[in-house]
C-alpha cells in the first residue's frame, strides 16, 4: 500500500505547530531563538567525487519502480503507461524537510544526510510536488545537506554559509545528472521553496553562457519569489508570457485572501537581488498556473484538479474546479480567494506556500506537457 500520502500534511503539522504558531504568537526575536541555530557554522568536507553514482543518494531516479515517490498517481488521475513517457529529463530539488527546532548550543545549520525523519518527509513532499512531472522518462531528485529553516529567518553570515553548503551538494548532483541523462534530451529544472532557490542558482552558475543552456526546456522554481526587476534579468531566461511558450521561467507564491505577505517579504525585500541591488518592494514574477500566462485571472472552473488528501491520509484525490487564481499586479502574489480546506499546512498571513503545487496539480501536469511539446532545440 502506498505510504501514507500527505502524512505530507501530517508532517507539516509539526511545521505549523512549531513554526506557524510561533510566527503568529511570538515576537520575531522569540521565533529566531526557537529556529535559528546559535552555534557557529562548521565547515564540512565535500562529498566524495562519485557520491551521486550511489543510487542511495537519490530520492528519485530511473529504475526505482514503485518505490519512486515521483511516480505517485492521485485518485482521479489517469495512470500513465510506461510507453507514454515523454523524452525529457527533470532535475527536481525538494523543499526543506529537516524541520527540527534549534535546540541546544550545537544545533546544526545543515541537515545531515541520512536523518530518517527528514528523508521520510522529503519523499512525501516529492509525492505531492514532483509527481506532476512524472510524464518525463527520467525524473531525478537528489539528497543534499539542506539548510535548516532558521537559515531563512536571520541575516547571520552562517545562514549564507549553510546555503552555500546545500548548493554545493546540489551542484554536484546536477553534474552527475547532466553526465548521465541522454545527451539529446531537453531538461526541465524544478524545485520548491529552498529547492527552488537551489534551481535558480544552478541556472545562474551552471547553465547561463554554456552549451547546456540550449537544452533547458523549462524552469519551474515554484514557491521562491523572483524579483521582476532585480532577479529575472540575471537568470538568462524570460518569465513565461504565453501558455505554449517553452524555454522560460514559471513560478508563483500562493496566498488565500485576505493575504498578509509581511513575513514573506520582510527578508526578501531587504536582501540583494541576483543583480546585487536591494530587491525593494517591486513585484515578483507571477505565472498564473491556470492560464500559463504572466499575470491575469482565472476562475475556479479552469482548475483541472487540486490534490487533496483523503481523511485518513492514505492517499490523495483530485478535486476539479475548486481553486481560482489571480496574479496581484502590485505584489505579484498569486491570490486564490477562499479555497477549500486542504489541511493544517496554511502558514501565517493566509500563506499557502506548502500547497503551491498541490493547489494546481493537474494544471501543472498539463503545463509541463504543453510546453515540452512546444520546445525546439536552439539552432
Amino acid at each position: 500500500m502506498a505510504r501514507k500520502f500527505l502524512y505530507f500534511v501530517a508532517i507539516v503539522i509539526f511545521l505549523v505547530i512549531a513554526g506557524a504558531i510561533a510566527l503568529n504568537l511570538w515576537s520575531k526575536e522569540a521565533t529566531e531563538l526557537a529556529f535559528v541555530p546559535r552555534s557557529e557554522f562548521t565547515a564540512q568536507p565535500a562529498l566524495d567525487s562519485n557520491a551521486y553514482a550511489d543510487p542511495a543518494m537519490w530520492y528519485a531516479r530511473p529504475g526505482m519502480g514503485a518505490a519512486d515517490p515521483v511516480r505517485f498517481v492521485p485518485q482521479g488521475a489517469p495512470t500513465p503507461a510506461a510507453a507514454d513517457a515523454a523524452k525529457f529529463a527533470v532535475f527536481f530539488v525538494h523543499p526543506t524537510s529537516y524541520i527540527r527546532p534549534a535546540i541546544g548550543a550545537d544545533a546544526p545549520w545543515n541537515a545531515p544526510i541520512g536523518d530518517s525523519d527528514a528523508e521520510t518527509r522529503a519523499r512525501l513532499f516529492l509525492r505531492g510536488m514532483a509527481s506532476p512531472f512524472a510524464a518525463a522518462d527520467e525524473v531525478w531528485a537528489p539528497k543534499y545537506r539542506q539548510a535548516v529553516i532558521g537559515a531563512f529567518l536571520t541575516d547571520k553570515a552562517e545562514a549564507n554559509q549553510a546555503l552555500d553548503l546545500a548548493y554545493r551538494d546540489v551542484a554536484q548532483a546536477f553534474d552527475f545528472f547532466v553526465a548521465t541523462v541522454p545527451k539529446d534530451e531537453p531538461i526541465v529544472l524544478a524545485g520548491h521553496s529552498q529547492g527552488a532557490l537551489m534551481v535558480l542558482r544552478l541556472l545562474r552558475e551552471k547553465v547561463i553562457g554554456t552549451p547546456l543552456a540550449q537544452r533547458i526546456a523549462m524552469v519551474y522554481p515554484v514557491g521562491w519569489p523572483v524579483s521582476v526587476e532585480h532577479d529575472l534579468p540575471a537568470l538568462g531566461l524570460p518569465a513565461c508570457a504565453t501558455p505554449d511558450q517553452a524555454g522560460c521561467i514559471a513560478t508563483w507564491s500562493s496566498f488565500a485572501e485576505p493575504a498578509d505577505p509581511a513575513l514573506l517579504f520582510e527578508r526578501f525585500t531587504a536582501t540583494p537581488g541576483f543583480d546585487g541591488q536591494p530587491r525593494g518592494d517591486g513585484a515578483i514574477v507571477c505565472t498564473n498556473p491556470l492560464t500559463g500566462t504572466q499575470g491575469g485571472t482565472a476562475p475556479a472552473e479552469a482548475n483541472l484538479g487540486t490534490l487533496k488528501p483523503a481523511s485518513d491520509f492514505s492517499t490523495g484525490e483530485l478535486i476539479v474546479g475548486a481553486v481560482a487564481a489571480r496574479c496581484d499586479p502590485d505584489t505579484g502574489l498569486l491570490l486564490i480567494g477562499d479555497p477549500p480546506d486542504l489541511g493544517p499546512g496554511v502558514l501565517p498571513g493566509n500563506n499557502y506556500h506548502v500547497y503551491d503545487i498541490p493547489l494546481f496539480w493537474a494544471n501543472l501536469k498539463a503545463d509541463v506537457a504543453r510546453r515540452l511539446a512546444a520546445w525546439k532545440p536552439a539552432t
